[in-house]
């Protein structure tokens, strides 16, 4: 990989922003693709580098957008349609390529993936042991409260600054501040699109919130969203118990995909045939399409497009 990729990886890690990095690791002639080309693709479809011409490149740029969905690295062969069968293997996906002038060639598929963003309000023991436990497994946390006993590393605001935390759908929300200001974090948290909110509170002290959570106005499916007791229910713990049954939820979570991680990373995927080849095409970042019978067609390349232009009674 050149400098150039380097610092770009290093900067979009640095942004906490999802990428794939491609890389050929095998080619045969004829083909743009040679071994050691290395591109980034973000989750936009952007592509920074060269992994191949105008037939591979749509078909990785497909691919890669599956990366990011499913966090799974990959190997991707693509060749003429004969030779298929050949490659096929646990791992390895197979693309056919039907320009005469890509050759073959092989290509891993790295996801880097920003790990999950806990926000931890309040300032009891329980959120100093459960900040320090994020952290230990490499994972950020910002905590909103004061107080001590937080590793240098743990990011701390004050409940102003909620509005600037960038929670959504994957950032989930523990609010253990031993009732000095549950409700307003609470209050916060549903307004958000946090997709796990939790209250460290007793079952009286959590009837006593909800009380005014309807009073104030929320509906009981957004009451319905906090789990209260917060993480796995062990019982009468101590708060460092507490705050490991917290962490546990947590990685429930993040196994299943729903904070965190790879499906943040892309959107759905929409795709067509090209009907001169009959390589797969991502609707989204097509380059070349045109108008037939009031509807759009999509194409690997210009040839496939110039060649279906000429003769659309043969390709429908």
């Amino acid at each position: 990989m050149d400098r150039q990729l380097l610092g770009l990886a290093a900067d979009l890690h640095r942004r906490h922003r999802p990428f794939v990095l491609a890389t050929v690791v095998w080619s045969r002639s004829p083909t743009s693709g040679k071994p050691g080309g290395s591109a980034i693709i973000e989750a936009d479809g952007s592509i920074h580098g060269w992994i191949g011409g105008a037939c591979a490149e749509p078909a990785v740029l497909r691919e890669a957008r599956r990366v990011l969905n499913d966090g799974e690295a990959r190997l991707m062969y693509l060749g003429p349609p004969d030779e298929l069968d050949g490659h096929q293997r646990p791992g390895v996906v197979t693309v056919p390529i039907a320009c005469a002038s890509e050759g073959s060639l092989e290509v891993f598929m790295e996801p880097v993936l920003p790990q999950p963003h806990v926000i931890v309000v309040g300032n009891s023991p329980a959120v100093s042991t459960l900040a320090n436990l994020i952290l230990a497994l490499e994972w950020r946390v910002t905590v909103v409260g004061s107080g001590g006993g937080l590793s240098e590393a743990a990011h701390q605001v004050p409940l102003e600054s909620w509005a600037n935390l960038g929670v959504d759908e994957f950032t989930p929300v523990v609010v253990a501040t031993q009732g000095h200001y549950d409700e307003p974090a609470l209050e916060a948290a549903l307004k958000s699109d946090a997709p796990y909110i939790g209250l460290v509170a007793s079952a009286r002290r959590a009837d006593a919130v909800v009380g005014y959570l309807r009073d104030r106005g929320f509906q009981q499916d957004a009451i319905d969203r906090i789990e209260t007791p917060a993480g796995l229910d062990l019982g009468a713990i101590e708060h460092r118990e507490i705050a490991v049954a917290i962490l546990a939820r947590l990685v429930e979570l993040r196994a299943a995909g729903a904070i965190g991680g790879a499906s943040q990373a892309s959107r759905p995927l929409a795709e067509a045939i090209d009907p001169v080849c009959g390589m797969t095409v991502d609707v989204a970042s097509a380059k070349f399409s045109t108008e037939h019978d009031g509807d759009t067609i999509f194409f690997c390349c210009p040839a496939c497009q110039n060649q279906f232009e000429k003769e659309p009674a043969a390709f429908i």
